[in-house]
């Protein structure tokens, strides 16, 4: 019995130790984790309307006119309820003057995400038979508030700017997946793109 005892101090006694050693260092937090998302499968829809321009957009946006524009009967926000996302679409007349403020425009929205921007990557579009040219941006950054922005002309009637807003807190580290998913959308809406 008295052996026994010994031998329960004795692990007592070990497993003390471990314990005390064990804990000797600052525990090391987890990183955050987020929620699954789930992405639909991507399925394309027209938008031909009345409106000067059409193109592609998925089944899972809903187009709606902009509010906040009630005179500008052509702007519309594609919006995705699923990632609370919006894409806000506007589109101007070109004349000879212009087109210059326009793009000047364009570029300045872009611009005013460079404090929270790590880096604003521009990818031309060019393409002589559909009389589309313009650029697309993608700004990268945790904070950023549009990941995408973009504008398309035919430089001498029709401009159409867009621009990818998110109805939350910009985290774009936890929405890096919807972000590339909707990054797929805008090229293939920007791939079909025609006007009329």
């Amino acid at each position: 019995m008295i052996v026994i005892m010994k031998h329960k101090h004795l692990f007592c006694l070990f497993w003390l130790a471990v314990l005390f050693t064990a804990c000797s260092e600052d525990p090391i937090p987890r990183p955050r984790g987020y929620f699954r998302i789930d992405l639909p499968e991507k399925i394309y829809q027209p938008l031909d309307t009345t409106f000067p321009f059409a193109f592609e957009y998925p089944v899972y946006a809903k187009i709606k006119g902009d509010p906040y524009a009630p005179d500008e009967p052509y702007w519309i926000n594609i919006y995705f309820p699923q990632f609370k996302g919006t894409i806000h679409i506007s589109y101007k007349v070109v004349n000879d003057t212009n087109l210059a403020s326009y793009l000047e425009d364009s570029r300045k929205f872009v611009v005013k995400h460079i404090p929270k921007a790590q880096a604003i990557n521009d990818s031309l579009i060019y393409d002589t038979a559909r009389n589309i040219y313009g650029l697309l941006y993608e700004i990268r950054g945790t904070g950023a508030a549009s990941p995408f922005q973009f504008f398309i002309t035919d430089s001498t009637k029709h401009f159409v700017r867009g621009a990818l807003y998110f109805n939350i807190v910009p985290n774009n580290d936890s929405l890096a997946p919807v972000i590339d998913f909707l990054k797929k959308d805008i090229q293939h809406m920007i791939q079909t793109f025609r006007w009329k």
